[in-house]
């Protein structure tokens, strides 16, 4: 069900490593404008990507060289998302005022198998701006009732906080994660 709703321009809420998640398609620009409103988050931050194969994300980032590319990959599929230089087609809806895209290759079995058949996906966490991210159905329910256009039922993996977030090119952790747990679900 979900697919077939992400397929046709809708907005899905599933659970990720730590909290559910609020998606759509990537290159469908009013999906992704109607997430923003709903979240009542602005445009200029950008968005995550999660994917199931690091291929999926080759439309929307690049490596910058060998060395990059092992780190990153190194950590996949897992709770760490990157920072990498957008591809020069990637739409500003996606990217926000920044010239990287935060991006994860997902651990969590439902993310992937989202993935898997539709290819990579704009991910947030599910909340509104300043609310604490749902961690429950019903939390998202709460936070958005008839909003959304399916939510996708199971159960957050065990990382108490959102991901981690490092900048590809030094390494340098941008948002402290949870990586302890990292492959526990």
């Amino acid at each position: 069900m979900a697919v077939r709703i992400l397929e046709k321009g809708g907005l899905v809420a599933y659970p990720t490593e730590a909290v559910y998640g609020l998606g759509c398609l990537p290159d469908r620009r009013e999906v992704v404008y109607r997430l923003l409103l709903i979240k009542n988050r602005p445009v200029s931050k950008g968005f995550i990507l999660v994917a199931a194969f690091p291929e999926q994300l080759e439309k929307y980032v690049f490596f910058p060289d060998a060395s990059v590319k092992a780190r990153v990959l190194a950590t996949w599929p897992g709770p760490v998302t990157w920072l990498l230089p957008a591809q020069r087609e990637t739409p500003d809806w996606i990217t926000g005022s920044h010239p990287t895209v935060a991006v994860r290759v997902s651990g969590h079995p439902v993310v992937r198998a989202l993935c898997r058949e539709v290819g990579a996906l704009v991910s947030t966490s599910a909340n509104p701006e300043q609310k604490p991210p749902a961690r429950t159905l019903r939390k998202v329910v709460e936070y958005f009732g008839h909003s959304l256009d399916y939510i996708v039922p199971g159960e957050v993996g065990k990382l108490a906080r959102p991901t981690e977030i490092r900048d590809a090119k030094s390494g340098k952790i941008i948002r402290p994660g949870d990586n302890h747990s990292a492959r526990t679900y």
